[in-house]
């Protein structure tokens, strides 16, 4: 009877053999293992080892010999136990071999020592595999993007190589031979362009806000203008000296000023009476500024809360009276 090879088998199908009063292999699993840093693979495997405490019979040896050697059961576990009696005789003497599993041996404290033999795997889905290597990906790209040098000395360049050499050139690089103060100008032009675009939109802005003004103005007149009230007689004509610098109504003592100006209306009168009132009135009202503005062309006397150089002395005033008094006054451009 061939017992080591019955093992053996068995070995490659069960978890545990036992060996009636010597003992028991014990195997374990190990899944697919990969080392990351060397680019090892090693196929799964089983290992075994020897535990001597578990020797009571489980009848799974002897099941299996009875099986193969064509015998019954008692007599397959009466020869086991015989070859495990003749295994513990040649372990007071000298080491046990058992081919294809492993070595017997006994120490200094006389207890049994086992060491599997070499690299034995006992998982029957991985016969024949062995481990391999490869180079983790991160090894090759970094292998790859180093270009080894070319040595001159050893080889000789051919004349097609030597055209390639010629053609081969390296962007030079441009140094700015501009002047330190070169960079500061270009901010300052940046700079004055925005600041005339601002000036420039900024008028427009306010000529827009002069027309509205006067169109709002122009449909206001009807209601400032005192009708009802007035003296319709005959209205005495205007004349304009071109040469003078004031402007004169007849009839009247009114005298205005002549030249550009941006006034802010508070009304228009045909009665000059009625017109000196309002301007008197502006003035209790703290308008110290208010004065008469030119005639408009039909003739009607104007009286403004104020007459200014400035477009923006002119607006602010108008946005006052507009907002803060809600008074009703408009824009008015002298001169043009």
């Amino acid at each position: 009877m061939i017992l080591t090879q019955y093992i053996k088998e068995l070995l490659y199908q069960q978890e545990c053999v036992t060996l009636p009063g010597f003992g028991s292999f014990v195997t374990q699993n190990h899944p697919i293992r990969v080392n990351r840093f060397t680019g090892e693979f090693t196929p799964p495997s089983r290992t075994i080892s020897f535990n001597r405490l578990i020797q009571e019979n489980d009848g799974l040896l002897a099941s299996y010999v009875a099986k193969r050697e064509n015998i019954a059961y008692n007599e397959a576990l009466v020869k086991i136990e015989k070859e495990c009696a003749q295994w513990n005789k040649r372990l007071d003497k000298d080491s046990l071999i058992l081919p294809g599993i492993g070595e017997f041996s006994l120490n200094a404290e006389n207890k049994l020592r086992f060491l599997p033999h070499g690299k034995i795997n006992f998982d029957a889905s991985a016969v024949g595999l062995k481990a391999f290597q490869k180079t983790p990906l991160k090894a090759q790209i970094k292998a790859a993007s180093v270009v080894p040098p070319i040595s001159n000395a050893s080889s000789k360049s051919s004349p097609m190589q030597d055209n390639k050499e010629s053609l081969a050139f390296t962007p030079e690089k441009k140094e700015d031979d501009r002047p330190p103060y070169a960079k500061y100008a270009v901010v300052g032009v940046i700079a004055v362009a925005i600041l005339g675009a601002v000036y420039y939109f900024g008028n427009q802005y306010l000529e827009s806000e002069r027309l509205k003004s006067t169109q709002l103005a122009e449909k206001r007149i009807a209601k400032n203008v005192e009708e009802a009230s007035f003296d319709l007689g005959t209205i005495a004509a205007i004349s304009y000296e071109t040469e003078a610098q004031v402007e004169t109504v007849e009839d009247n003592s009114i005298t205005v000023e002549s030249g550009q100006f941006y006034s802010v209306i508070a009304g228009s009168f045909r009665d000059q009476a009625n017109a000196e009132r309002k301007l008197a009135t502006l003035k209790e009202q703290g308008f110290e500024e208010a004065t008469f503005a030119a005639q408009s062309p039909d003739g009607l006397i104007r009286v403004a809360y104020g007459r200014f150089e400035s477009k923006r002395q002119a607006y602010s005033l108008l946005n006052f009276i507009n907002n803060s008094l809600e008074e009703e006054a408009w824009y008015l451009v002298e001169g043009y």
